[in-house]
């Protein structure tokens, strides 16, 4: 029978006068939580750069570890005993490891990052330590150990790792109120980054990543917060038709790659007909265009509207004596690398410590068996005398040891096996004795010198572990892409002028021209307004139009010739002007803005054209001469805000072109940056020369291609394959130097360009795989200087190329450029230079080093 329960006198039950106060539990709850999630799950440790599960799985392998691969199942189980939280995250956790390939070893099938594959099934799949693993991560005597979380087993607190770890894997987590994510860095870069902070240099390392591609780094900021990493894509054009993409970036996979490439073509951002993907060993994704797109617009558009390019914000945030902090990833390496220092500092100390041990009972033995202290013992009767016999014979050689010799030493001694005595060789002791203080001499040198020795250590671990390890990605400063200028045309613009409508949902009104649905519309009106309004379905702009376009913000090209007439004064007005930047949706009166204004002659000119215009005056005006012509060249170009010039005061009935002009603004100055192989009109880079509509650019590669281009600002070009860019003159004759594959001879060449295709390749150069540019000038009389063997001497000679080979054919094989065998090829100064400023002129070597002869052509040799 159960107890009663007390009742007070008001008759309620007593036990609900013992409730507990719930006011703080919720905050104390969470705070725990979230401290739990943080330091147990999420962020890692500074020292050794490892999550706790991780930390766990690499414990468990080092107790397993017998050189054999195990099943990944059985790593599973073992690791159990210390991480309490089931085998899904512990096996996701050990294939993430195994991905990275630097401290697993793997066998079987373990996916693919690159194409999002997911590992075979733990029973299927086996690992063991890489050698990296065991030579750095692992040292009982140096491990700081705690219990498992049920207190059956030990398990280390941090491991002790002599790397940067953390930085070189990387690390990504999402804990409560904070997340870190840490970018993974280049092998060999982090080994030379710490060993220019033992040297006392400050390195600069930058991320490097197993899928390879592009990546600009600029804003990058030490990987801490508000940082920012784009990385790229690396897509070649295989032909005017087909794109292949290379190398995918970080953090994405073949799969979504071609899943964001679907769907940007089904938006109409992109065109194209086909993706094929035919990753196997390497990646690569086939994009076949749609006809009439162009190859280098379809770059930028994959650049802008898939995942081609990514943004990645790293956030770097670590454990530090159980806190969160948040560190740039030099303070990390600086910090990794003073433990790694520390980490020796406690290893030599411990080998000397054992050195100095063995030293002592080496000696300890060699006395007490030459000296026969072991026959003095014969006559006693108990443990205690003979423990005081020995220490007794002992007496005379005690100052010579480094410490007191204690019962334990003693013991040891009375443990020597009679066959040992019998056989000791006095010899052999002191050999064995004199090695041991040889590396016991060397270990307080190397503690003496403990930096050097670090360095010793790095430039051991990149010797023995660096090779295959080199960097991946390629660093690049990146131009930014205007979407808008680089997507595709998926729409159509229409226009009600009388309405005062556009749109593309009015399919039966007048059709103006095709745009895309990011592009901005630009209106003028009978009334002398402007405005500027996005794309969409349809939109009202105002009554009677004029002409509607799409608008370009910032070009500086398009020029507006207007005629209207003073609604105040009745005046005709002319002027020039050019829209570059405006408020969307806002009207601009192009007029004084007096009521009653209006248009009565009105041109878009995209290349600045100034025409001549027949002025009709009414018949009532007083004027004598009532038909007479205008030149709009004659006024100057200025803002849309000018009232612009007085062309008549009279009434004017009509105004009719009367020829067309030409563009007042000149050529246009184009410049090439080598850092990004884009041209700019911003002044970026080297100027090519001055550019008219006609004008092309023409492109020598070291494959022994040349390709004529036009002077459009999407162009693409890569810098790395480039010998030579500069405007293209048809009279020029190109005289080129090129290393035969299958002669083994350079040759010497002079030719005229013949072609006029456009973003054609041809190749001017024998057709074999070993066959290379090495030098193309466009000078009159272009000169080199070779290094030639001749037998064992090695003589310098100047050629005059001019002189040398006449000019034929860009299909001729050419001359020979000297019968001996040519060390180096070094272009000089030209005799006489022309449209030195028109060019971009740059030299090259056999070897591909640059030799420059004038430090002022600094900027023409970054093409290389």
């Amino acid at each position: 029978m159960s107890e009663e329960q007390p009742i007070n006198p008001e008759g309620q039950d007593e036990s609900l006068h013992d409730s507990i106060p719930v006011t703080g539990m919720y905050k104390d709850w969470f705070l725990d939580y979230a401290s739990y999630v943080i330091l147990e799950r999420a962020v890692p440790a500074i020292e050794d750069g490892l999550k706790p599960v991780q930390r766990r799985i690499l414990h468990a392998m080092k107790e397993m570890d017998d050189g054999r691969f195990n099943k990944v199942a059985n790593i599973i189980g073992q690791s159990m005993q210390y991480h309490p939280h089931g085998d899904a995250s512990i096996g996701d956790a050990i294939v993430n490891m195994g991905q990275k390939e630097l401290l697993i070893e793997t066998q079987g099938n373990w996916g693919d990052v690159r194409t999002g594959d997911g590992a075979a099934a733990a029973r299927y799949i086996e690992a063991r330590l890489s050698k990296f693993a065991l030579e750095v991560v692992f040292n009982p005597q140096t491990t700081e150990w705690q219990l498992s979380y049920d207190g059956r087993k030990r398990e280390p607190v941090t491991l002790p790792v002599k790397f940067p770890l953390l930085l070189a894997q990387g690390v990504e987590g999402i804990a409560v109120g904070l997340s870190t994510k840490i970018l993974p860095h280049n092998f060999c870069e982090l080994i030379e980054g710490s060993i220019q902070l033992l040297k006392g240099k400050r390195p600069h390392i930058l991320p490097d990543f197993a899928t390879g591609g592009l990546a600009d780094f600029s804003e990058y900021n030490e990987g801490q917060r508000g940082g920012k990493v784009k990385v790229r894509a690396r897509i070649e054009e295989a032909d005017n038709k087909t794109l292949l993409i290379k190398d995918i970036p970080y953090g994405t996979t073949t799969n979504s790659l071609i899943e964001s490439i679907i769907k940007a073509n089904d938006k109409g951002k992109i065109k194209i007909k086909k993706v094929v993907d035919n990753t196997a060993k390497d990646v690569e994704i086939q994009i076949q265009l749609a006809a009439g797109q162009s190859p280098d617009m379809t770059i930028d558009a994959l650049y802008a509207f898939t995942d081609c390019e990514v943004s990645i914000s790293p956030n770097a945030c670590v454990i530090i004596e159980d806190k969160p902090v948040f560190l740039s990833v030099n303070d990390i390496l600086s910090y990794n690398t003073e433990q790694t220092k520390a980490l020796l500092n406690r290893e030599l100390e411990i080998r000397k410590g054992e050195l100095m041990e063995k030293l002592l009972f080496s000696s300890l033995e060699k006395i007490f068996i030459e000296n026969r202290i072991y026959r003095d013992i014969e006559e006693c009767e108990t443990w205690e005398a003979v423990i005081e016999t020995i220490d007794r014979g002992l007496i005379p050689f005690k100052p010579q040891f480094y410490r007191e010799i204690t019962t334990d030493d003693i013991i040891r001694l009375t443990e020597i096996k009679i066959k040992r005595i019998s056989k000791f060789d006095t010899f052999k002791a002191d050999e064995l004795m004199r090695r041991l203080q040889e590396e016991l001499e060397q270990v307080n040198h190397d503690l003496n010198h403990l930096t050097e020795y670090a360095i010793g250590y790095y430039k051991r671990l990149l010797e023995k572990f660096g090779k295959g390890r080199e960097r991946k990605t390629e660093i690049r400063t990146f131009d930014s892409i205007e979407a808008n200028v680089v997507a595709a045309n998926n729409a159509k613009l229409y226009v009600n002028k009388s309405d005062g409508f556009i749109g593309y949902g009015l399919k039966k009104d007048e059709f103006v021209c095709d745009c895309s649905d990011l592009d901005d519309i630009i209106v003028f009106r009978k009334d002398g307004k402007c405005v500027v309004s996005r794309i969409q379905d349809k939109v009202f702009v105002g009554k009677d139009i004029i002409h509607v376009a799409v608008y370009r913000k910032g070009d500086e090209r398009m020029v507006y010739n207007l005629a209207y007439v003073d609604g105040k004064s009745g005046r005709t007005m002319v002027k020039r002007f050019q829209v570059l930047s405006v408020t969307r949706d806002r009207e601009y009166d192009l007029t004084k803005g007096s009521k009653g204004s209006k248009v009565h002659y009105f041109t878009a000119n995209p290349n600045g054209e100034a025409e001549i215009v027949t002025v009709y005056l009414t018949q009532g005006a007083k004027a004598r001469i009532k038909v007479f012509d205008f030149d709009f060249s004659t006024i100057e170009i200025k803002g849309r805000g000018a009232g612009g010039n007085i062309l008549t005061k009279y009434p004017v009935k009509k105004i009719q072109l009367k020829m067309e002009g030409v563009s007042t603004l000149g050529g246009l100055d184009i410049h090439y940056d080598g850092s990004i192989g884009r041209l700019n009109t911003d002044g970026r880079g080297t100027l090519i020369g001055n550019f008219l509509g006609d004008d092309r650019i023409v492109v020598f590669y070291k494959n022994g291609d040349y390709e004529l281009t036009n002077f459009e600002l999407t162009n693409r070009y890569e810098p790395d394959s480039i010998l030579r860019l500069e405007k293209f003159d048809p009279q020029k004759v190109v005289s080129a130097i090129y290393f035969d594959g299958g002669s083994k001879a350079y040759m010497v060449k002079r030719f005229l360009i013949e072609t006029s295709s456009l973003n054609k390749k041809f190749n001017f150069i024998s057709d074999h795989r070993a066959s290379k540019l090495v030098f193309v000038s466009t000078d009159k009389q272009p000169q080199i200087k070779a290094l030639i063997k001749k037998g064992k001497e090695k003589e310098e000679k100047e050629y005059d190329l001019d002189m040398l080979i006449d000019v034929k054919g860009w299909r001729a094989i050419g001359n020979k450029l000297s019968t001996h065998e040519i060390l180096k090829i070094i272009p000089l100064a030209a005799k006489e230079e022309e449209n030195k400023d028109e060019e971009l002129d740059v030299g090259s070597t056999v070897d591909f080093k640059i030799k420059k002869e004038n430090d002022d052509d600094e900027d023409q040799m970054n093409l290389f």
